[in-house]
């Protein structure tokens, strides 16, 4: 079987800051830049059999600058939509709910363009994409590569080990990086995480 690479979109100045950025579209930073690039080396002699991408610039900007051109468009690999926290930080939260966790209490409705969704929703989504690329990973045919975002991945992972959604707590994800899952004797297992070029 195949391995599943998952690659973590650069610094974003929201990222940076610590800003909860689900569907807002911005950019990387010239140091988001450099470890898109920094990424290249490792897949200069890969050749996946198949990159998906978020619509979001950030992730389709990291996958062009580390080497993986035409990757195709995923819907389903947006970010986690935060809904009325989009654009604040934790510790801005935790001044009127100390003791709020993304992964527990979730996040209150926003705007239109950010209903917000539930550790559920993101699940299901991440479900859709692991079953969208299980027959490319089945077939030996080359590594499959995702390019999204980080509390997505996360998600995506947990949901990978067969484990709730909730458990993507347990995987931290830095920017610029990538992260691999792999199988051992027929079970799903992480064989890489947080690396870089």
């Amino acid at each position: 079987m195949s391995d599943l690479l998952l690659v973590r979109h650069g610094e974003t100045a929201w990222s940076a800051n610590g800003r909860h950025t689900g569907r807002t579209d911005i950019p990387l930073t010239a140091r988001g830049v450099e470890e898109a690039i920094c990424l290249a080396p490792y897949f200069r002699d890969r050749r996946p059999a198949l990159v998906l991408t978020s619509p979001l610039r950030r992730a389709v900007a990291t996958a062009e600058l580390a080497g993986l051109p035409g990757a195709g468009i995923d819907s389903d690999l947006y970010e986690w939509d935060y809904g009325g926290y989009e654009g604040i930080t934790t510790a801005e939260i935790h001044r009127t709910t100390p003791d709020w966790s993304l992964w527990t209490h979730g996040v209150p409705p926003g705007d239109a363009d950010h209903p917000g969704e539930s550790a559920a929703q993101v699940g299901a989504r991440a479900d859709r994409v692991l079953a969208r690329v299980a027959p490319v990973l089945r077939g030996d045919g080359g590594d499959v590569v995702l390019v999204a975002h980080g509390h997505f991945l996360r998600v995506l992972t947990a949901r990978y080990l067969r484990l709730e959604p909730e458990y993507g707590r347990l995987f931290l994800l830095r920017t610029g990086t990538v992260s691999t899952l792999s199988t051992e004797r027929g079970l799903p297992v992480i064989a890489g995480w947080n690396a870089r070029s």
